[in-house]
């Protein structure tokens, strides 16, 4: 990490020859291992300078980005990812309980809505919703992110979900991965360039509303009206500002109806579609049976425990907003997850430590929602995925240097 020296005065601020910022007015603290710099400010949150300092290449921190509508998953997303890793991830300690931030020996997950410029009040006042990109700072995302990507702490501002006000910011130290998940991590150029990997979780509209109508009316009492009305309020916004964001993925986990049962429409049986975009560097994406061909698999019998509808899979290459990329499919759900190994081994290119890693995986967490069909079995692979893309690029970054003196 890069340690850098600040001497403020009321008239004069020094940097080393790495480092450099700039603001009107600053307040600064020296710290050995980080910088955290405030701009003096009236409003409920100060918002941190600019910072730029350099960081040696192996210490740069990897940036992966999760965009997705609210309630799509996200944070289940998240539980298998960080447990991929090791660890547990736990808001930070002893700080604001309202945090949105998860912590763990490897990853730091950040959401996106800290960086909502408008409070719920504000929000009502101006007549947008949290998805319209006037209601969120992204100068202040990007300036962070990169800041953090260099290996730089930063004073995170906190959306408190509870109060629906902006919170004072949190220190957010440069973690060895750093999630970045919400509405809008791909939606600013200079933010989305900064992404060493990126994943959208796409849920279509028919599941989506069967979702919310079991969890809205079941728990919370709503009327089909009502949530019927919520939904189209939030479709214009979500269809011009949040969908347009799959084309930039690198992998989608796509979460359709069934085609197993005609006419379904409880959203209970689902048909879940892993797009994985092809020449990502570091990337290899998984395939079923033989790389680039055409295969449709039903592969329930007497390795695999099928009741009603079934289970199909299928896997190929297709086009994806002008990307070449290659899709795993699954339609159905698993009866035991401890059989998950039989599919496990018709699966290549998993980037898994060992024969059966899948599965212990998906056993660990069998309480998790979607464990029992593709929305689970894809998220652990792609979590997988993303381990493997850490290690050959922190490998990439530790032989660049030795090659340079060599040479």
């Amino acid at each position: 990490m890069a340690s850098c020296t600040v001497v403020y005065t009321t008239t004069t601020q020094s940097l080393n020859k790495n480092c450099s910022f700039s603001s009107k007015s600053h307040l600064g603290f020296h710290h050995q291992k980080h910088l955290v710099f405030y701009k003096r400010s009236s409003s409920k949150r100060g918002s941190p300078c600019v910072i730029t300092c350099g960081a040696a290449a192996g210490d740069q921190t990897l940036v992966i980005g999760l965009a997705a509508d609210s309630g799509c998953g996200k944070s289940t997303f998240m539980r298998r990812l960080t447990s991929v890793f090791g660890g547990r991830a736990e808001p930070p300690k002893g700080g604001n309980p309202d945090s949105n931030t998860l912590i763990s020996d490897t990853t730091t997950v950040i959401c996106l809505d800290d960086y909502h410029s408008l409070d719920r009040t504000g929000r009502k006042e101006k007549g947008v919703t949290a998805l319209d990109p006037r209601a969120n700072d992204f100068d202040l995302m990007y300036e962070q992110v990169k800041a953090i990507k260099d290996g730089i702490a930063v004073q995170k501002p906190i959306y408190n979900h509870v109060t629906g006000l902006l919170d004072p910011p949190e220190l957010i130290k440069p973690p060895k991965i750093l999630v970045i998940e919400g509405l809008h991590p791909m939606f600013d150029s200079r933010v989305r360039e900064l992404l060493d990997f990126s994943i959208y979780l796409d849920i279509s509209n028919e599941v989506k509303f069967a979702w919310k109508i079991q969890r809205d009316m079941a728990e919370r009492g709503h009327s089909l009206e009502s949530i019927k009305a919520s939904i189209e309020a939030r479709k214009p916004d979500f269809d011009a500002f949040i969908d347009p964001q799959k084309q930039y993925a690198d992998a989608v986990i796509e979460v359709l109806p069934t085609q197993l049962i005609a006419d379904d429409n409880e959203g209970k049986v689902l048909r879940v579609r892993l797009i994985q975009k092809e020449g990502v560097k570091h990337f290899s994406p998984v395939y079923l049976f033989d790389e680039g061909s055409t295969i449709s698999w039903v592969p329930c019998g007497r390795k695999l425990t099928c009741s009603y509808p079934g289970i199909k899979f299928s896997y190929g290459p297709e086009t994806y907003y002008g990307h070449e990329v290659s899709v795993v499919e699954m339609d159905g759900q698993f009866d035991r997850l401890d059989e998950l190994i039989y599919i496990e081994s018709h699966l290549s290119n998993l980037s898994s430590k060992f024969y059966g890693e899948v599965t212990q995986q998906m056993l660990k967490h069998s309480d998790f929602p979607g464990s029992n069909n593709g929305t689970g079995l894809f998220q652990t692979i792609i979590g997988l995925k993303i381990r493997d893309l850490y290690e050959q690029i922190v490998a990439s970054r530790v032989e660049a240097p030795v090659g340079a003196a060599k040479a």
